[in-house]
């Protein structure tokens, strides 16, 4: 997402929930997911005010009930705070990663480029081990 001069994020960064159409994850959590690695990333910093669901709603070419979810998912794992009438503002609890999860990624990132895999190919395996994390 991209901020303006008053903190506010104004726009999105990266695929919209319609142009993933190779992702096979619901419009909600691809959103959610976006959202979550722009804030764990630094890219969305605390106190950051997302744009309003139905702004998001529309600039992703989806319903404004499927950036609702994404938002109050995201709310659940206290990465945001909905302030009412002042929007939903990042809060960044719970978003840094532990050390070790960031060594592990490092590990991965460096082994995908020695074998010359392409970041679309390690985020889809990254996706289908967490999907089978309760297997």
């Amino acid at each position: 997402m991209a901020h303006d001069d008053a903190g506010s994020a104004t726009g999105t960064s990266g695929t919209s929930a319609q142009e993933a159409a190779g992702d096979a994850a619901p419009p909600y959590l691809r959103i959610r997911r976006r959202i979550a690695a722009e804030i764990a990333s630094g890219e969305l910093p605390r106190g950051t005010r997302l744009p309003s669901v139905r702004a998001l709603a529309g600039e992703e070419g989806v319903a404004v009930n499927t950036v609702a979810r994404a938002y109050k998912e995201l709310e659940a794992s206290g990465l945001v705070e909905t302030r009412g009438r002042n929007g939903t503002v990042v809060t960044g609890r719970g978003a840094k990663a532990p050390e070790r999860v960031l060594r592990a990624a490092d590990a991965l990132v460096r082994a995908a480029g020695e074998a010359g895999l392409e970041l679309d190919a390690v985020l889809a395996q990254a996706r289908a081990a967490w999907d089978r994390r309760g297997d």
